[in-house]
């Protein structure tokens, strides 16, 4: 998702002083997508690389199969598939996770991967969905199995998880890696200023016209 997002975001043009001046989002369209998942991989990778060397991060090695990562660790066996929901208001019940009113796959789709992982290892794999950067999130009791947290509270919960077993070994189709790329991670920080700058400035413009139109408004009922 981070070198899709910069390779796109990498034809974008300077933006011109009205567009800058009225908060036109400088991501490109087509690069949008990729960028809020930057953000939570990134996010993320942080996370994993401060958990220290008794953790494994692995990766699936095909892509098409749109696999979480996985981690290993004294204190088990875990998927962690991160959602970007940035601003975004994240409803999560027994059942079902919906984002600002509509059903989302999150939860059927981190069971599938940790279930079928489970039998491979031979071991419980325990499925976590991050959400980056939510707006709310509201957690109902017993989301079946299913571990949904702030992306920001990851490296909490696993520290606070007791050791459950021994060294797994790695399985088949998945390899070790170290999350995370330091000038990669520049780029898109310092992309993600210039996202929330402009985005104070178009927030900015909106309360400034529906204050007008406000004071507007009550002036005409005065003179009425």
């Amino acid at each position: 998702m981070v070198t899709e997002c910069l390779r796109i975001q990498s034809s974008a043009r300077r933006q011109s002083r009205l567009a800058w001046l009225f908060g036109q989002d400088p991501v490109l369209p087509d690069a949008r997508p990729w960028y809020r998942g930057a953000l939570g991989e990134l996010e993320v990778a942080r996370t994993l690389r401060a958990l220290g060397p008794e953790w494994t991060v692995l990766r699936c090695t095909d892509p098409a199969a749109e696999a979480p990562d996985l981690l290993l660790g004294p204190a088990g066996a875990y998927t962690v598939a991160v959602k970007n929901h940035s601003r975004q208001r994240v409803w999560v019940g027994p059942a079902e996770l919906l984002v600002n009113g509509h059903r989302t796959n999150h939860l059927q789709d981190a069971r599938h991967h940790a279930r079928r992982l489970s039998t491979q290892l031979g071991v419980i794999v325990t499925p976590i969905v991050a959400i980056v950067d939510p707006a709310t999130l509201a957690l109902k009791p017993g989301a079946d199995g299913v571990e949904v947290l702030a992306a920001s509270q990851l490296g909490r919960y696993l520290s606070r998880r007791k050791p459950r077993f021994g060294p797994v070994p790695v399985p088949a189709g998945w390899e070790a890696y170290v999350p995370g790329d330091a000038r990669v991670e520049g780029r898109i920080a310092r992309l993600k200023v210039e996202v929330d700058a402009a985005w104070r400035r178009r927030v900015g413009w909106i309360a400034l016209a529906v204050g007008i139109v406000t004071i507007l408004t009550f002036a005409a009922m005065l003179g009425a």
